[in-house]
């Protein structure tokens, strides 16, 4: 069995969609299914059994077993999210459960950490573990992922195979339900269908002109292909930066966006919200050497290529994968 944690979720429902697809029927799927407008990104999915997170360390100790792989992608993912308490418990404490039961039971873990932790980027974005504990997150999310890191690597005991993942700017089908959360890309392409424009966040950095702030925007299916791959590979414990290994402009994104849809460029700007201006990222890039020193090799969508695969595929005919 593979255990997916999280798994109604994003970047957890498209892995099991990638499960799936290599005969990988036997998945356990954890999360809150409370959440109503996550279930759809299950629906179809061969599922072996949905267990709920707050009774998944009983489960796993009467199947662990069968268990032959562990996913821990659940967080609390909202980047603006302050309360300290809420982060600790599902970010860090959840977390070092899992990685404990890990080690007791013998099972090779991969779990979702975050570029967050880079917060303003003066380190770079190099996923040199021996400077993990120099990074200065910018919001409690990324701290909290940052401090698991940190505990992580300070652990003498480990999985025999683990494997932290700094997801950058992720986007593409099922993160339908993440509101304010959602990719630029979604918000995109639904003011664009709506009204036939579309309103980006200004400058407020005078090395940056409007809409030229620059992410790593990486491609979902490029994501579970790293995670799939891991799987497989279990070797070479470690962090690793998971993006495209290339910036792009909001600008770039907003445009590809209206090209996909067919339809004529017209895009204007507004300040950037208050709560989130002095914590903001204005440029994030990932440097993959590390992962591709490991024997990765497959490409990456560009943003063109992606955006394309999204909008066409899935958007417009409100799709999941």
């Amino acid at each position: 069995m593979i255990v997916v944690t999280g798994a109604a979720g994003f970047i957890a429902s498209c892995l099991v969609t990638r499960l799936n697809a290599s005969n990988f029927n036997d998945v356990v799927v954890v999360d809150n299914f409370s959440v109503a407008k996550k279930m759809a990104n299950l629906e179809g999915k061969k599922i072996k059994e949905y267990v709920d997170r707050n009774d998944f360390f009983d489960w796993l100790e009467k199947n662990y077993e069968e268990v032959e792989f562990i996913f821990h992608l659940g967080a609390r993912t909202d980047t603006t999210e302050m309360n300290r308490d809420v982060l600790d418990l599902l970010n860090l404490d959840y977390s070092k459960k899992v990685w404990n039961a890990c080690c007791e039971y013998q099972i090779p873990l991969v779990y979702a950490s975050s570029a967050a932790t880079y917060g303003s980027g003066t380190l770079g974005y190099d996923d040199d573990e021996n400077l993990i504990h120099l990074l200065q997150p910018l919001n409690p999310y990324g701290e909290s992922k940052n401090d698991f890191d940190k505990w992580a690597l300070e652990q003498t005991a480990k999985p025999f195979f683990w494997t932290g993942l700094k997801f950058f700017n992720v986007y593409g089908p099922n993160e339908y339900h993440k509101g304010r959360m959602a990719s630029v890309i979604l918000h995109a392409y639904n003011a664009i269908k709506e009204n036939g424009s579309f309103t980006l966040f200004k400058s407020h950095n005078p090395e940056y002109k409007d809409g030229e702030q620059m992410r790593d925007f990486v491609y979902v299916k490029d994501v579970v292909e790293v995670l799939f791959w891991l799987m497989n590979h279990r070797k070479d414990s470690g962090i690793y930066n998971l993006g495209s290994g290339q910036a792009r402009t909001f600008l770039d994104l907003t445009f590809n966006t209206f090209t996909a849809m067919g339809k004529d460029i017209n895009v204007d700007f507004r300040d950037t919200p208050e709560d989130i201006r002095d914590k903001y990222q204005y440029y994030t890039q990932a440097n993959m050497d590390k992962l591709r020193s490991i024997g990765y090799d497959k490409p990456f969508h560009t943003l063109e290529e992606g955006i394309q695969d999204y909008v066409q595929n899935y958007l417009m005919s409100n799709s999941y994968y």
